[in-house]
């Protein structure tokens, strides 16, 4: 069985992938509405305008890490009867703390209290953020590691 690392990380994929992963992630912040909404959105702006690149680039740095966090229920999809899209919407919540394991380690070592306190103040909310973006992340799977 392929490895979701290796797929998701081969050279010739990275790019692709990097983009789709932005996308995602802009879609994502774009749909959220109300006060929590308001609030992501401030705070993706701020954190993007930290400097032009820095989402693109945690998203280069952090993807191995979530590849690997996504790996044993990546397996069980492909050793299933189910698209691993279903699979994921399936397991949505192991999927949301595979992911936000990486961030909160990521977020406590930040040298910039800028992206720390913004990272906190959103982070009450993240599982069911991430948990929402988690059929378009199974889309993106299955799109470069099928």
């Amino acid at each position: 069985m392929p490895n979701l690392t290796e797929a998701l990380t081969a050279e010739s994929k990275k790019a692709a992938v990097t983009n789709d992963c932005l996308a995602l992630i802009d879609a994502e912040v774009a749909d959220k509405g109300g006060l929590t909404g308001l609030a992501i959105k401030a705070g993706y702006r701020t954190v993007q305008g930290i400097k032009p690149g820095f989402v693109r680039q945690v998203v280069v740095d952090l993807l191995p890490e979530f590849a690997s966090a996504l790996e044993p229920i990546y397996q069980e999809a492909k050793g299933g009867s189910r698209p691993v899209r279903e699979h994921f919407m399936s397991n949505a919540g192991r999927v949301a703390d595979a992911l936000l394991s990486i961030t909160d380690e990521k977020a406590k070592r930040s040298k910039s209290g800028m992206v720390r306190g913004t990272y906190e103040k959103l982070r009450g909310s993240a599982k069911k953020n991430v948990e929402a973006a988690v059929p378009r992340l199974g889309a993106m799977i299955e799109k470069h590691a099928p």
